[in-house]
């Protein structure tokens, strides 16, 4: 799994922008010169705990969540499809897909056989004792093979 970087920002709301007060700051220290670009800036570290067992366990539960919402939309999308539940608003699947989630006319489609093939993987794979595909575009390659192919790969 990948790490995730180190220069992403922490989403701050403006309430909690705007709740700062000069008490509230004392772990800065900001002095501005008259040049802004050589105002020096010094924050406190503050100590990180490690995880927990739970939470390292809820933190892997959750990513592969994530990892595997591009199936849980090519199964959604397969849903829609095979069931014609776009009718009332739009005459194809393909016209619906591309007003509704702004898919180009492949796209779906694309999900929906990644979907399938994730399913054959999982019928076979242990997901603790096998590496998972990820995304549609690893298990592009795999959706012109046979399911025993595909889990033999």
């Amino acid at each position: 799994m990948a790490k995730p970087s180190s220069k992403r920002k922490k989403a701050t709301s403006v309430a909690q922008i705007n709740s700062k007060s000069p008490n509230n700051s004392a772990n800065e220290n900001i002095s501005i010169e008259e040049n802004p670009a050589l105002a020096t800036i010094t924050v406190t570290a503050v100590e990180v705990p490690e995880l927990t067992e739970d939470e390292q366990r809820d933190r892997l539960h959750l990513e592969r969540k994530v990892e595997r919402a591009v199936f849980e939309a090519g199964k959604a999308l397969m849903e829609l499809r095979d069931r014609r539940l776009y009718r009332s608003t739009h005459k194809t699947f393909e016209e619906y897909c591309r007003e509704r989630f702004g898919f180009s006319s492949r796209q779906p489609y694309l999900l929906i056989d990644a979907a399938v093939v994730f399913d054959n993987l999982m019928a076979k794979c242990d997901p603790l004792d096998h590496i998972l595909p990820t995304s549609e575009r690893q298990v592009r390659p795999l959706t012109k093979l046979e399911p025993p192919q595909q889990q033999e790969v």
